[in-house]
């Protein structure tokens, strides 16, 4: 158990690394020996993890969707409000998501090692579905539609956050932008409910480490 602990946080440490310097650098320019250096791991113990550069990218783009912060609620579309305003929250002070960012974007790159955006994708289309399934989205709406619609919206406020703050209102630009979408998509008894606050990210990430707190001491108990 010690030594699968051990090699958890070792690739945990080799996905952070990586991470910095591709998020810096990007991927063309960025070099195994600098993330050994930042990971301060060894190369062996990087290569037992990934492979090649490709594979540390890839590593990084699968952990770009964390469930660690996924609270059931009531209503399965404040669910995936709450993950997309717990995104917005953390990408200026995650290292990780804003490297699945740069390489999202890298277009030479995608044909190597993918992007996050189908990942993404699909995580809103199942949430969707099931908020429609509820009885919580209205009749006409196709949930990969959707989903691919809002993504694309993402992208765009994201990418104006950046250029316009450094991401430091981009809670409050996707507040908004979920204020625009779900009118169109939820049904005006679930649309009342939902709580799209441009601090709600920030309000789930507490809920979320309060309750990781108070389960050691109910499982001592």
């Amino acid at each position: 158990m010690a030594r699968q602990e051990r090699a958890v946080r070792t690739r945990r440490a080799v996905i952070e690394a990586a991470a910095a310097v591709f998020a810096e650098r990007g991927y063309a320019a960025a070099t195994i020996a600098e993330i050994l250096e930042r990971a301060g791991v060894t190369k062996g113990a990087l290569y037992f993890h990934f492979g090649s550069k490709e594979s540390l990218a890839r590593g990084v783009i699968e952990a770009q969707i964390p469930s660690d912060h996924l609270i059931a609620r009531e209503l399965k579309l404040q669910e995936w409000v709450d993950v997309g305003m717990v995104l917005a929250h953390r990408i200026p002070r995650d290292p990780v998501l804003v490297a699945g960012i740069r390489l999202s974007a890298d277009r030479q790159g995608r044909a190597l090692f993918g992007s996050a955006w189908p990942a993404w994708i699909e995580l809103s289309a199942a949430y969707l579905a099931e908020a429609k399934e509820r009885g919580e989205v209205l009749p006409h709406v196709v949930p990969q539609e959707t989903a691919e619609c809002f993504l694309g919206a993402w992208l765009g406020t994201q990418m104006l956050s950046e250029a316009y703050a450094d991401w430091t209102d981009l809670d409050r630009r996707i507040s908004v932008l979920f204020n625009h979408i779900l009118p169109a998509i939820a049904t005006p008894a679930a649309l009342v409910r939902l709580d799209t606050a441009a601090d709600r990210g920030e309000r789930v990430v507490a809920e979320a480490a309060r309750r990781q707190q108070a389960a050691p001491v109910a499982a001592e108990a």
